[in-house]
């Protein structure tokens, strides 16, 4: 599914992010190295060492939390684009099987609202959204491993065709097993790495 636009707008990828064996990596460079411990565990470890402050945060299912957590050190600390026109797709594999399965187990007492809110995957989208005020479109897809082609058509039209001028997009996977996450922020405005196929699958590879 290669893009194939008319329209001459060149997009890049201006920051790209790696979280995997307990290793954060920010464009390439180590930026944090959590210790090896739970899931849950490793996103308190990254929360506490990206000094973030976000009440909210507590409250996530695990996928949310890692979907945030990747979203906040991706993003620029000034966001010159329109909010209304930033767009978030992301994708999993697993989704929310974990909350799903916790909130099955609720429901053979009292059915718990707390984890019912998280049974659906693309609530990681709406924690990020609401945290950043980013109303733009949303997608969020199941997928066995990164769809790049899915990505490229996608961001590409999004932003060419649809009046999107900014786009974060990438991958979560977050179970009781363990956390991987890449994560990549796309606009307009120029820099040494062009938003294409070649540059998606060398960041992103397949999962």
């Amino acid at each position: 599914m290669a893009s194939n636009f008319s329209n001459e707008t060149t997009l890049y990828i201006q920051q790209y992010l790696h979280w995997r064996d307990n290793k954060v990596m920010l464009n390439g460079n180590l930026l944090f190295e959590l210790a090896p411990s739970t899931a849950v565990d490793s996103c308190m470890d990254f929360y506490n060492k990206a000094a973030i402050t976000y009440p909210k945060f507590f409250k996530m299912d695990l996928l949310s939390k890692a979907a945030f957590l990747s979203a906040n050190t991706v993003l620029p600390k000034e966001i010159e684009e329109d909010r209304l026109k930033i767009a978030t797709v992301l994708s999993s594999k697993s989704g929310c099987l974990d909350v799903d399965k916790k909130f099955r187990e609720s429901q053979a007492d009292i059915a718990s609202p707390a984890l019912f809110v998280y049974t659906l995957p693309n609530i990681m989208l709406g924690e990020i959204c609401i945290a950043n005020g980013f109303k733009g479109e949303q997608m969020c897809t199941l997928t066995d491993e990164t769809d790049c082609d899915w990505f490229d058509f996608y961001i590409n039209d999004l932003i060419k065709n649809r009046g999107t001028e900014a786009a974060l997009c990438g991958h979560v996977e977050a179970t009781a097993s363990g956390i991987e996450a890449l994560m990549i922020w796309v606009n307009k405005q120029t820099c040494n790495i062009l938003f294409n196929l070649q540059n998606l699958s060398a960041i992103f590879g397949n999962k």
